[in-house]
């Protein structure tokens, strides 16, 4: 497998999901990898013939990033930042509690990763650092607008980012998949409750899109098109998981933007 940027890799969301699912290939590779997730049990696993040392490490705690990075982190040359997570619900009564832990996982714990490990990558003057996005950071979607929100949040982060580190020869990578069978579905927060105006079409929405993720792709396809980056000195600002993704996104670019919703409506604002 090539690699043009180095050997010292860490995958933060890496006990569970598509995260487990990147980190679990590169040990397979023969890469010693550094696995952070919230509350994580502490130890290192063999896989392959390489392995996976886990730390317990909350994204959002910007003192305790800190502290992990000046402890354990010399060299580092691909980061992949994996931890995320879903909240569902109609926007108008979604409570802000939700909406900020929300941005405080998706978005602000990816910056926070990134501010510990920009200044590292400078001292090698290259690096990759590969976020997983989402569709939904090019689509919004109803009934999940604030995760939608957290993700268009992330791809302006890294676009920017892509540009300012530019002469550092350090480069930023957006994967976007779609419908992916993880545990994801399950850990969904969805705040819906009874005697709302969107009570029963959030039901119908959020049970379609749980049927759409538990019948997606594996996070295995995920992992593969992460695997096939850290080989490409110049890679695409975005990748979409899956040509019906690709072709989806394209076709946002183009059609109306009314058609666009009317599509989405139909789809995610299903009648009884």
């Amino acid at each position: 497998m090539k690699n043009v940027y180095g050997k010292n890799i860490l995958v933060s969301g890496a006990t569970s999901g598509i995260g487990k699912c990147i980190a679990e290939n590169f040990a397979k590779a023969g890469y010693n990898v550094i696995g952070l997730g919230l509350n994580a049990d502490e130890h290192i696993e063999k896989i392959g013939t390489g392995s996976i040392k886990y730390f317990s490490v909350d994204v959002t705690n910007v003192d305790q990033v800190k502290d992990f990075f000046e402890k354990n982190i010399k060299e580092l040359d691909i980061a992949v930042l994996a931890a995320g997570f879903g909240i569902a619900g109609p926007a108008e009564i979604m409570p802000m509690d939700y909406v900020r832990k929300q941005m405080e996982v998706n978005y602000f714990g990816v910056v926070n990763m990134c501010n510990n490990i920009l200044p590292i990558m400078h001292k090698n003057k290259k690096g990759l650092i590969i976020a997983i996005s989402s569709v939904a950071g090019r689509v919004t979607l109803p009934m999940q607008c604030h995760y939608s929100s957290s993700k268009y949040a992330l791809e302006a982060y890294l676009e920017a980012l892509r540009i300012e580190t530019k002469k550092f020869n350090i480069k930023t990578v957006l994967v976007e998949p779609g419908d992916t069978k993880t545990g994801f579905t399950k850990a969904r927060k969805t705040y819906n409750p009874k005697g709302n105006p969107y009570y029963e079409v959030c039901m119908r929405s959020i049970d379609k899109q749980s049927h759409m993720e538990e019948n997606g792709k594996s996070p295995e396809t995920v992992a593969k098109v992460v695997m096939k980056l850290i080989g490409r000195h110049n890679p695409p600002i975005r990748v979409a998981v899956g040509f019906e993704y690709k072709l989806a996104c394209f076709l946002i670019k183009i059609l109306p933007a009314k058609l666009v919703d009317n599509i989405l409506y139909k789809i995610y604002m299903p009648e009884k």
